[in-house]
């Protein structure tokens, strides 16, 4: 069977690397599975996905003139669906009014607001002072 870019075919996992796998092709010739060719999802060592004697489905990617082979394992596997990220609702800007705040007059609640959004605005200017003090 001849070897073309693109092709997928069955091959035997013959070595592992840190950086990938050698794969025995039809034909006996031998092709490299890169590191990052191995898995859709992070591979941090092979020996984790592949084991040596291994059949393995693999997508002839590149074939140089020095005979050197690269393929990929990840090309001839679906992607995982991934699921759009879950939106949280924001924080409550204000909150709402309590049983006891309902007596108050507007400017009771002004005068309150007020010495609230003081007593942050200091808070925010300590930390900001912290953080800008040399050490």
């Amino acid at each position: 069977m001849s070897l073309t870019v693109g092709s997928i075919v069955e091959g035997k996992v013959t070595g592992m690397t840190n950086f990938g796998a050698f794969v025995e092709l039809p034909g006996g010739k031998n092709g490299l599975v890169h590191i990052s060719e191995v898995s859709h999802e992070y591979v941090e060592k092979v020996s984790d996905h592949l084991k040596k004697d291994q059949e393995v489905k693999v997508k002839v990617l590149s074939m140089s003139d020095d005979g050197k082979i690269g393929l990929s394992i990840k090309q001839t596997i679906p992607a995982p669906v991934k699921s759009a990220p879950v939106k949280k609702a924001p924080a409550p800007v204000f909150e709402k009014p309590r049983a006891r705040d309902e007596a108050l007059t507007f400017e009771d609640k002004l005068n309150r607001y007020l010495k609230d959004s003081n007593e942050r605005i200091v808070e925010v200017n300590t930390r900001e002072k912290r953080r800008k003090r040399p050490r």
